[in-house]
């Protein structure tokens, strides 16, 4: 039968442009149907997207006369190039009628589909008429539930990218679970990005089955490298590097790599790669420069890898370098940097990196000026940053500015604009800060009207709101208030996954509402919640140490407060919480300052103390006051840890540990003449990486069973060794109650009441002991000093008697036994040492001071005396050196007119069978004085002192030319050091925001190797301090022991010497020397 010949409508496929894929993934091309009455009648080939996000083609569809007069045009992104796994993802579908095309004529046309991301996608086709047999329509594909599912997932994936609602994605990983082939995992692999691991898992999986020849070897290998750059793993440089040859140029896909996520992980490996890889990484930098860093810092805070953020930095400051002045999107960079560190201060607690990020905002906003389409978004980073800035340091100024820029950022956002809801939480946010509680509230909830529930950060606002509420119930006492909190962050917690980073706002706020109620209600229940929730959060891996050490703080004061039962556990938090955060930090001085950040909790190992012993535990108190106070010279002193027991048990490990603290040691002294911000920042990661190898080595040494509390917290067993020669005194000053601890030779600690005195007394104590000290230097060296006796005589009624009684009565001690003092908080600062009942018997006879007793020394901590201890197995042959400066030069203090004739005193009496060296004049310059410090095992020094109490590490021996710091005598490791005399002013007195960590000029020389040390407290007169170095030298080189110099002799002969010139030397200045030490 002869073929009909009837008119058919053609139309020919030439481009499309703009062709964006909602999920914005990368497909591997695009393709357009048509659909008649619900079954698809035509499919063009798949074109590969261009970098202008284009396609063409030269496909020809044809209408046959019996299909409807009514269909449909679909653009399609396919995510595979051979066989298509369902339908793709539908970019654009219009319903058209064939009249409509055939009305153009056989010109070139246009059709505009509805918006995706802010662009209308178009396709451009031409129609034509011909007469031809008829034929029937081309097969529709198979409806099965395989095309369904997958079409179905798509279709979620796509709604999840533009509205954040986790619904959509857990649909989406529903759909593509139950189709699994090559293209199914990819899709799988995208709908599981909130999973990571799994992410790549599946991207590999799919890449295995797309060998490198396949057309779609690119396109799957691109998507690893996302999902490697979103763990910000070093392999993601290696794999764009091979990525980039398989990319034709002028692809979208070719586009990407070589852009905007793709280039930066080029530059910033390539250093790693073969030298062509460096060469293309050049060009790339030439061609861009661009480096977007905002899904790093994203994925940074997400992860909570230090590592990643500065490498987030490293590149936004290379951004910066290469993005010159004008450029439209400098801006841009200056944000992404701005937040990286942000985000770095949120770990790390360092207050330059918020500074730093504050300016930049600035810079940033100066450069949207009004009428700039993105004003709005630095406004509201600027005002977030002020927020969190006043959150530290309580600025006024800081809350006031935050109100008004988010108050302008909201003017830029009106109803209807879909960052809306943002700005509005954040000048919430901003209000609750500055205590306007009900604007904030009304804030919140529009902001949540506006925030689907299950938008990926509505857990936010939820939570946020429930502190609000939470502090308004404290002030209006209505109980809706406090339960609508509770409510809101248990329906925020239940919305994350257990190791979310957010799910700390929830812990603290929960812990806040349940808190509030207790105050009010006083229902146990409440109480324990609230513990509950500061335990969370105390712990909640994913947030920074600086949060998370200010809410143990907070724990312990809650639990102090209301007696609950986890308060010990609350101060062990904190100890390990501070000492994991300090030692992130290179350098001692900026472990320092990281200390001083919580100078409000410098009380709390004495609290913690006090506490254990509250609880029968007194052994726990001795370890809680160690782990806690001192914990500067600690961290600084594990580098130095000796390991000759490790060295014959294990040579290899021994040795990879000594090398290694070798390396992390020379790492932190560059760190600290480095000013470059962003030399500063690779100093810091270079140091961070060599501490995670020597980790790794110290963890390996403490799996060998003999060795398992290497370099861990010390247990009662191990600090009862500081007391092998005598007992420790530990005095005890917290704000709950003032007590000691005698640490005796054998046996249990005693606990001693001191019922007489509190932290206020000790207090008001040392404020009268420098008026005194100050009144009786000005007095004649004859005239009684009635005003220190009485604080002397106040010391020994209220403080050391009742110890005595113990020594004397439960101890049995013998006099004359050595003892040793280790005062904690407000007792640094006492001469305790000097205690003396002033009083006289019936029969005339005096009673006897705590230095007529028993020989009296101090130790900073029992660790270091312990560790001074273990170091005089090694010793030398002694070499003495006298160092002194009386004529420093200009500016740097009075000369010393006594400080020649001292020193000839002292070659004197040293014996000649030591090696003997004097360092004076010209020659006693810093240099000179290290040297002589580095070289001799006995060191005297005569000099200025100066105890700086803001920054104790710039502490110093004034000489001729540059100041010999503390810093510098810590920088110094000398082992074979024995005995120092340190004939100079305030070089025993201690660190006034950190008065636990004992940091002075003493305590230095102890540390650097120095197993034996006079100090002194307050100024020392010259002219009448010989008289004190004199007797001390006459008795510690006795003539009956020729050429003997034993440096544990020290406290005995400075004992013998305050005595012997009694009649010479006026009593504020023979108490002023005291003995560190063995």
């Amino acid at each position: 039968m002869p073929r009909l010949r009837v008119v058919r409508r053609l139309i020919r496929l030439l481009t499309g442009k703009d062709l964006k894929v909602p999920s914005q993934r990368i497909p591997a091309g695009i393709y357009i149907s048509t659909n008649v009455d619900s079954r698809r009648s035509w499919k063009s080939a798949i074109s590969v997207l261009s970098s202008e996000e284009s396609a063409a083609w030269a496909d020809t569809m044809t209408l046959s006369p019996q299909a409807s007069p009514a269909f449909s045009v679909e653009i399609r992104a396919s995510y595979a190039s051979d066989r298509i796994l369902g339908s793709g993802e539908l970019i654009g579908k219009l319903q058209l009628s064939w009249h409509e095309l055939l009305n153009h004529g056989d010109e070139p046309f246009e059709l505009s589909f509805p918006s995706v991301h802010g662009v209308h996608p178009s396709l451009t086709l031409k129609a034509a008429v011909v007469h031809a047999c008829d034929d029937a329509l081309s097969d529709s594909l198979v409806d099965c539930g395989i095309v369904r599912d997958t079409d179905a997932g798509h279709a979620q994936f796509a709604k999840y990218v533009k509205h954040k609602r986790v619904s959509h994605l857990k649909a989406a990983v529903q759909h593509f679970q139950l189709v699994l082939d090559q293209s199914a995992l990819t899709n799988l692999a995208w709908a599981r990005l909130k999973d990571i691991d799994a992410t790549t898992s599946l991207f590999r999986e799919a890449l295995a089955l797309r060998p490198q020849h396949h057309p779609d070897h690119p396109l799957y290998l691109y998507n690893l490298t996302e999902a490697l750059t979103w763990r910000h793993n070093k392999k993601t440089a290696q794999l764009y590097h091979e990525l980039l040859p398989l990319c034709p140029e002028g692809t979208y896909l070719r586009s990407i790599a070589a852009g905007q996520n793709g280039v930066d992980y080029v530059i910033s490996g390539c250093n790693d790669l073969l030298t062509d890889a460096s060469e293309e990484g050049i060009c790339l930098r030439r061609v861009g420069h661009q480096l977007r860093l905002s899904a790093l810092d994203n994925l940074a805070q997400a992860h909570g890898s230090i590592d990643d953020l500065d490498t987030s930095i490293e590149l936004g400051r290379e951004a910066l370098s290469l993005c010159p002045k004008g450029h439209s999107d400098l801006a841009y960079y200056l944000n992404n940097l701005a937040y990286s560190l942000r985000l770095r201060f949120d770990h790390e607690g360092k207050p330059n990196d918020l500074d730093e990020a504050i300016s930049l905002y600035e810079e940033a906003l100066r450069l949207r000026p009004v009428g700039h389409e993105y004003r709005d978004t630095s406004l509201d980073n600027l005002g977030r940053a002020l927020i969190t800035r006043f959150n530290k340091r309580k600025d006024i100024d800081d809350i006031t500015r935050a109100v008004s820029l988010h108050r302008e950022a909201l003017t830029l956002r009106p109803p209807g604009h879909p960052d809306r809801d943002t700005t509005l939480h954040n000048l919430a946010l901003a209000l609750d800060t500055s205590e306007d509680l009900n604007e904030a509230i009304d804030l919140y909830r529009e902001s949540l009207r506006l925030t689907r529930l299950d938008h990926a950060e509505c857990h936010l606002t939820l939570s946020n709101l429930s502190s609000a509420l939470s502090s308004r119930f404290t002030h209006t006492r209505k109980n809706e208030d406090v339960e609508e909190a509770i409510n809101l962050c248990q329906e925020s917690l239940v919305a994350l996954p257990s190791l979310h980073p957010d799910r700390y706002f929830s812990y603290i706020w929960l812990k806040g509402a349940y808190m509030s109620r207790y105050r009010i209600l006083h229902d146990p229940a409440d109480l324990s919640l609230a513990i509950d929730n500061f335990r969370l959060a105390s712990c909640h891996p994913t947030q920074g140490f600086p949060e998370r050490i200010i809410q143990a703080y907070h724990w312990t004061i809650a639990v102090e407060q209301h007696g609950h039962g986890s308060a010990l556990e609350a101060y062990s938090t904190f100890f390990e919480l501070l000492d994991a955060h300090l030692a992130t930090r290179s350098s001692t001085t900026s472990r320092r300052e990281a200390a001083a950040a919580f100078h409000y909790a410098r009380s709390l190992p004495a609290d913690a103390a006090t506490c254990a012993i509250r609880c029968d535990n007194v052994r726990h108190a001795v370890e809680l006051l160690e782990r806690g106070r001192g914990q500067q010279w600690s961290l600084a002193s594990r580098l130095k840890t000796p390991v000759e027991d490790l060295e014959s048990a294990n040579p290899k490990l021994a040795h990879n540990y000594l090398e290694l603290s070798k390396l992390v040691s020379n790492a932190a002294q560059d760190s600290t003449t480095i000013t470059d911000r962003s030399a500063a920042d690779l100093a810091a990661t270079k140091y961070r990486k060599l501490m995670e190898q020597w980790e790794v080595a110290v963890a390996e040494i403490r799996s060998l069973q003999a060795f398992s509390q290497f370099l861990l917290p010390p247990l009662y067993a191990d600090l009862q060794a500081a007391a092998r020669h005598g007992p420790i005194i530990i005095l005890i000053a917290s704000q709950y109650s003032c007590s000691a601890i005698i640490v005796p030779t054998s046996g249990e600690p005693h606990h001693v009441p001191l019922p007489s005195i509190a932290l206020a007394d000790l207090k008001t104590l040392k404020d009268r002991f420098t008026r005194a000290i100050r009144h009786a230097s000005r007095m004649d060296p004859a005239e009684t000093r009635t005003d220190l006796i009485v604080l002397l005589r106040t010391v020994w009624d209220e403080i050391m008697l009742p110890i005595v009684d113990v020594l004397e009565n439960v101890l049995k001690l013998k006099r004359r036994s050595r003892i040793w003092l280790c005062p904690t908080s407000a007792f640094t600062s006492i001469p305790l040492h000097a205690a003396h009942p002033f009083q006289t018997r019936a029969d005339r006879s005096k009673e006897p001071c705590l230095e007529d007793l028993y020989i009296c020394s101090y130790t900073p901590t029992l660790s270091a005396l312990i560790r001074s201890r273990r170091m005089m197995k090694k010793r030398v042959s002694p070499s003495f050196v006298a160092i002194g400066q009386g004529q420093p030069g200009a500016g740097k203090g009075k000369a010393l007119s006594a400080v020649d004739s001292e020193l000839e005193l002292v070659h004197e009496l040293v014996p000649a069978t030591a090696t003997h060296t004097t360092i004076s004049g010209d020659a006693a310059t810093r240099a000179g004085a290290l040297e002589g410090l580095e070289e001799n095992t006995w060191v005297h020094l005569a000099c200025h002192g100066k105890q700086d109490p803001a920054q104790p590490y710039d502490s110093h021996f004034v000489m001729r030319d540059e100041h010999l710091t503390l810093l510098d005598i810590m920088e110094k490791h000398i082992p074979h050091a024995e005995f120092a005399f340190l004939s100079a002013c305030h070089t025993a007195v201690g660190d006034e925001q950190t008065p636990d960590e004992v940091i002075h000029l003493a305590a230095g020389l102890q540390f650097s190797g120095f197993k034996s040390v006079v100090g002194t407290l307050w100024e020392v007169d010259d002219a009448v301090a010989k008289h004190v170095v004199e007797a001390f030298y006459t008795y510690m080189f006795h003539p009956k022991e020729v050429g003997v110099m034993d440096p544990t002799k020290a406290a005995w002969a400075l004992n013998c010497a305050t005595h012997a010139v009694k009649t010479k030397v006026p009593l504020e200045q023979r108490i002023v020397f005291i003995h560190i030490g063995v």
